[in-house]
């Protein structure tokens, strides 16, 4: 028997990264899983996994957000976890960034995950043990260079987690998230490919000297899912390989 066994679950920005790895942890160990994303071909993975549907809709949109609920109920009639994953950036300096980045970047990770919760609060209640996991970042608990409208957003969702464990708890539905370090993306692969140097400076500021794979967060976020966490509301877990636990002063030794 699989964990989540008679769940069904919904991953926005479920396309790749973490999303994906989530969607698919998710039905590996039982989960009915709605996955959805923006992106519809890049959502054509969920065809050869069984028990994923996928839903082509954007968070930003008040409309897609009741769809994808709606979607969980048609399909598998209930809804108990929701993992808000969604997430885009805007590099570019506070003097500079245009301030169209800095709303979109809000849209997308700030009030794309207020309107996923939004439309998922009644069907979690009703299922009496609903939970909820946001994909926050290390970067919404502090400042990096030429971030600042991410930090922002992120920073939002780390509150919003927070916030909503506080309204939410006595419905039953237990809000956390997960604040990743660096970790292989489609979001970061550019990073890689176009900035090498950027993405070496990362890795060596990782107290385990390597970017993280999805699949690693994934399993936090499957945790906190669980019901091995059914007394776990209102908490962020980093999953940045030990940036959090340093100053940021000096580099860590170099794995040998």
């Amino acid at each position: 028997m699989g964990r989540f066994d008679g769940r069904v679950a919904i991953v926005t920005g479920a396309a790749s990264g973490i999303g994906r790895a989530t969607s698919e942890l998710l039905a590996r160990d039982g989960a009915s899983v709605i996955a959805q994303d923006v992106d519809s071909e890049a959502l054509e993975w969920t065809g050869s996994v069984d028990g994923v549907v996928a839903q082509v809709g954007d968070v930003t949109s008040e409309e897609d957000n009741a769809a994808m609920v709606e979607a969980a109920l048609r399909h598998f009639g209930r809804l108990d976890i929701l993992v808000l994953n969604a997430g885009v950036t805007a590099p570019g300096m506070i003097d500079t960034l245009p301030l169209e980045g800095f709303d979109r970047v809000l849209d997308v990770n700030l009030r794309g995950s207020v309107l996923g919760l939004k439309a998922a609060v009644p069907a979690l209640a009703e299922s009496g043990e609903g939970a909820v996991v946001m994909t926050a970042s290390v970067s919404g608990l502090g400042g990096d260079p030429g971030m600042w409208a991410y930090n922002v957003a992120k920073g939002g969702v780390v509150n919003l987690v927070r916030a909503a464990a506080v309204d939410l708890g006595h419905t039953g539905i237990r809000v956390n998230g997960v604040c990743p370090g660096p970790t292989r993306t489609g979001m970061t692969a550019i990073i890689e490919s176009a900035a090498p140097d950027v993405f070496e400076a990362l890795r060596r500021r990782v107290l385990l000297q390597r970017w993280a794979e999805p699949e690693e967060v994934a399993e936090v976020i499957g945790f906190l899912a669980s019901s091995a966490a059914s007394f776990v509301t209102g908490v962020l877990i980093p999953v940045d390989g030990g940036i959090t636990a340093s100053t940021g002063q000096f580099l860590p030794p170099e794995r040998g």
